[in-house]
């Protein structure tokens, strides 16, 4: 390469792949007459007593910067709330931060605990950042997979099998992006131990434990002995229908939390201060809307899991979040495949299985965070398309 023609961009930024869930978000936002069952986003509006109450905020004044770690009476509330759900106590003043939703408390809590080299071990299928932020703070992902043997719940003998001298965390999800499987406090338990054998940290992304339909949710904090051991994330994005208002929050150790926040403060500053007070009747106010939203959701899942299986599907049903993890392996298409055919022939956006690690290949991924019309449209459609291939 030339002097003239030098890239500036950084070698490791260059060898990411962009996201595999935009690029069919993309591609059907292209066609007309598309159902989307690909983005992870609920289909709800944010409650208008949320959005209400950060109206009043500016039109109070509330225009300026908050703490770093986000208004004491907001990270109070969250405090209120992990105590009164999951019966875990933080202290509101050094143990809890607001963030710019929870992938941004993904990114910090990872930059805040990685040496160089250090092995974090990730459950895939997953989130499609966890790898890549594991990798841009400097540590080496190390891929456990969960399988639809075990309705894609992670074993502790698969954990503590990836264990090495180097490993630093496991990075979890429950309910789980992009399966939906739920982990059982007793399952929770098994890992508990393996933690506190080789003396790790777990980083619980319980984003979605709001949205768990038939048992319920546990904490990993919870666990005995597990509060000084897991850095807790978690937001307003998916319970409340906040995505776009961007906010989340992270508890844990005071030692890990006030490192964050040194992070946080250098290249965020705050959350935004009108999205903290909408926050804030969130939780005084909102889980009725929550509610609402649950019963609305466990019957979109059950309506979605019969109509793949009908169809000639394999599909677990899912504990929690809104989404279905159904095997296309009987169509003889690989993930992507099955993916660009639907979204050609019949305009029903799905997202590869693939995208979410290697594990995931034979499967697709289905938001069912869409109207009962869309989704039941979506299901005729994708059946035509189904007929066609088995």
């Amino acid at each position: 390469m030339t002097k003239q023609n030098k890239s500036f961009v950084a070698d490791h930024i260059n060898e990411l792949k962009p996201s595999g869930i935009r690029r069919f978000f993309d591609l059907a936002s292209k066609m007309e007459n598309v159902i989307s069952l690909g983005v992870g986003e609920p289909d709800f509006v944010t409650p208008w007593n949320v959005i209400e109450a950060s109206y009043h905020s500016l039109e109070r004044g509330y225009t300026s910067y908050t703490a770093n770690a986000g208004l004491l009476e907001l990270r109070q509330e969250i405090s209120k709330f992990l105590s009164g759900n999951f019966q875990i106590e933080y202290n509101p003043e050094s143990q809890v931060l607001v963030t710019v939703g929870a992938s941004q408390a993904i990114d910090v809590a990872l930059r805040a605990i990685i040496n160089p080299g250090d092995e974090v071990i990730v459950v895939e299928p997953s989130f499609v950042a966890y790898v890549p932020a594991v990798r841009l703070a400097g540590g080496t992902p190390v891929i456990v997979e969960a399988t639809q043997a075990y309705e894609f719940k992670v074993q502790s003998s698969q954990v503590e099998a990836a264990i090495t001298p180097k490993t630093k965390a496991i990075l979890i999800c429950s309910p789980n992006n992009p399966t939906g499987a739920v982990l059982s406090k007793e399952e929770l338990e098994a890992i508990a131990n393996v933690v506190k054998k080789h003396n790790l940290l777990v980083l619980s992304d319980e984003i979605y434990a709001d949205l768990t339909y038939d048992e319920a949710f546990t904490s990993f904090a919870s666990i005995e002995g597990m509060m000084e051991h897991t850095i807790l994330i978690s937001g307003f994005s998916k319970a409340f229908a906040m995505t776009g208002w961007r906010l989340g929050y992270v508890a844990g150790p005071e030692d890990i939390i006030q490192a964050m926040t040194k992070i946080h403060q250098y290249t965020i500053m705050c959350a935004p201060t009108m999205a903290q007070h909408g926050a804030l009747e969130a939780l005084r106010n909102g889980m009725d809307n929550v509610r609402e939203m649950r019963v609305s959701y466990r019957q979109r899942r059950n309506f979605v899991v019969k109509s793949l299986q009908d169809m000639g599907l394999d599909c677990h049903l899912p504990g929690g979040a809104f989404y279905v993890f159904p095997s296309i392996q009987k169509t003889g298409l690989t993930s992507t495949e099955f993916a660009e055919q639907l979204l050609q022939e019949q305009h029903v956006a799905v997202v590869p299985g693939d995208v979410f690690g290697n594990s995931g290949s034979g499967y697709i991924r289905c938001s069912y965070a869409s109207s009962m019309k869309q989704l039941d449209q979506a299901m005729k459609r994708m059946a035509k398309f189904v007929q066609t291939k088995l």
